[in-house]
């Protein structure tokens, strides 16, 4: 985990909180999106981000009004929370998709490209954004 914060950090030119949140953010996105057993091999790949995720969950647990649509719309709706919490967090659109890429990268690093890839193309409109 570390590592990820440590290269997201450098590509993106965030602080450490902020990259960590935006780790966090995103792989719980993605969590509730992608195939469950495809997460758990990155989960399994990569580790102390179920925890993160599992801790960001519970912070968040009353959800917010983006929080609660999100979660009653689905995959689109959902797309925009995980995006407006990253806005939120202190990064902009370059600094998403940097945050974003690096992250995706390392994962198939670690995870391997098939896991990687075959969790991208169950979420709709996610390829676009990476």
């Amino acid at each position: 985990m570390e590592e990820l914060i440590k290269r997201i950090m450098a590509t993106a030119g965030i602080d450490e909180g902020i990259a960590t949140n935006a780790v966090g953010i995103i792989l719980g996105f993605l969590n509730k999106e992608g195939p469950e057993d495809k997460m758990q091999l990155i989960f399994d790949a990569l580790p102390g981000t179920a925890e993160l995720v599992a801790s960001r969950e519970q912070e968040s647990s009353g959800g917010g009004l983006l929080g609660g649509l999100g979660g009653m719309m689905g995959g689109g709706m959902g797309a925009m929370a995980a995006l407006n919490e990253l806005n939120s967090a202190g990064l902009d659109m370059d600094g998403v998709q940097s945050v974003v890429k690096e992250l995706i990268s390392y994962a198939k690093e670690k995870a391997g490209d098939d896991v990687v890839d075959e969790v991208i193309s169950q979420i709709p409109g996610l390829s676009q954004i990476i």
